[in-house]
């Protein structure tokens, strides 16, 4: 059995947690006071393939209980990445392997170099919300690549382990790109309109429209060193209508109240854009308006 910490148990953490959880192993979220008291009070609910089911894990809003964990995966949004690096840092085990599960890119090397110690890329693809405290919803997907390096591979067979289809990859960096460039397809139009990807698709205008946005990003990417796969468009395509009932994160934080990570996506990219002497007018749009739109 191994002990596990999750840094920032939202839905993607608690979606995680909970199936490492069901395969035995030992977890502890580290999140805020609410799911602390849901988990207390009745553990941790996964909803997922039409039933609920009560797992068991600790929970607590002290970062000290990271000590001990043989793997440390940090869940929090990508604003947030440094004040996380430095919570733990005090109490991670030498041994200990640290992946990010996080949106955008960069983060691991963010983490990295605030640890002073390696910490794994993870490109996450999962569709997921939290029903309420303590309460996650399994709604598509779950798969994860990893980035090469120490621990990856023990890693990865946990998560496989645990029903969670897990692959160790040289191509992560090009991965996060890739979903990088699909969450600013999606991601801003659903959480400007709060319309699910299906309902977007479907407009005529759609298909132009993310084109275009994938076009920015495919600039953006080619002149940083990355290479986006061919048929990007087509990927973006596929996912409104594999997931055609999915409100994107960031429409689920505007609608919560809650700050979003719209500078880390749309506008990553614009600034990215603009060091690089690429005009990205899409992307820069889109961040401008979630920015106007998301709680101060």
């Amino acid at each position: 059995m191994a002990r596990i910490a999750i840094f920032g148990a939202g839905a993607v953490g608690c979606y995680y947690g909970a199936m490492l959880a069901k395969a035995g192993e030992e977890v502890v979220l580290i999140g805020r006071p609410a799911l602390v008291q849901a988990v207390d009070e009745r553990g941790l609910l996964l909803e997922k393939g039409g039933t609920v089911e009560t797992v068991t894990v600790e929970a607590s809003t002290d970062p000290a209980v990271v000590a001990g964990a043989e793997l440390v995966l940090i869940c929090v949004k990508s604003p947030d990445t440094q004040a996380a690096a430095e919570a733990v840092k005090p109490h991670l085990a030498p041994s200990a392997t640290v992946l990010s599960l996080q949106n955008g890119i960069g983060n691991a090397a963010i983490l990295t170099e605030a640890l002073g110690r390696p910490a794994l890329p993870a490109v996450v693809y999962v569709a997921v919300g939290m029903a309420g405290p303590g309460h996650v919803a399994h709604k598509g997907r779950g798969e994860l690549v990893l980035g090469e390096g120490p621990g990856a591979e023990a890693a990865s067979a946990l998560f496989n382990a645990a029903q969670v289809p897990t692959e160790v990859s040289p191509q992560a960096e090009t991965a996060l790109w890739t979903k990088l460039t699909l969450n600013c397809a999606v991601n801003a139009i659903s959480a400007m309109t709060r319309q699910p990807y299906g309902v977007m698709a479907a407009r005529p205008e759609a298909e132009a429209t993310f084109a275009q946005i994938v076009h920015e990003c495919r600039a953006v990417a080619e002149a940083s060193g990355i290479t986006l796969p061919a048929d990007m468009l087509a990927q973006v395509m596929g996912i409104t209508r594999s997931m055609a009932g999915q409100l994107s994160s960031t429409a689920q934080d505007v609608i919560a109240g809650k700050p979003t990570e719209i500078a880390m996506l749309n506008g990553e990219i614009a600034r990215r854009g603009a060091a690089l002497g690429i005009d990205t007018p899409l992307n820069r749009a889109l961040a401008m308006m979630v920015g106007l739109v998301e709680p101060r």
